[in-house]
């Protein structure tokens, strides 16, 4: 017998919410360091946040974390 996945309605999944929090963070981070200054340390890291969390989504919503 197969298995059903879980459905999640509206991006309620914990694939979404860690690509949601992760991009946030990041163009929050990278915001501010482009008003400051520019900080290109800063802004580069803000992002990487970004990449890595969006590269994170793909895994986990492969893994079956995400919406199916």
């Amino acid at each position: 017998m197969a298995r059903t996945p879980q459905y999640y309605h509206h991006g309620k999944s914990p694939a979404a919410w860690i690509g949601s929090v992760a991009a946030a963070i990041g163009f929050t981070l990278a915001a501010i360091g482009s008003m400051l200054g520019p900080n290109w340390p800063l802004v580069i890291f803000g992002a990487a946040i970004v990449l890595v969390g969006g590269l994170t989504t793909m895994v986990m919503k492969a893994m079956g974390y995400g919406q199916p």
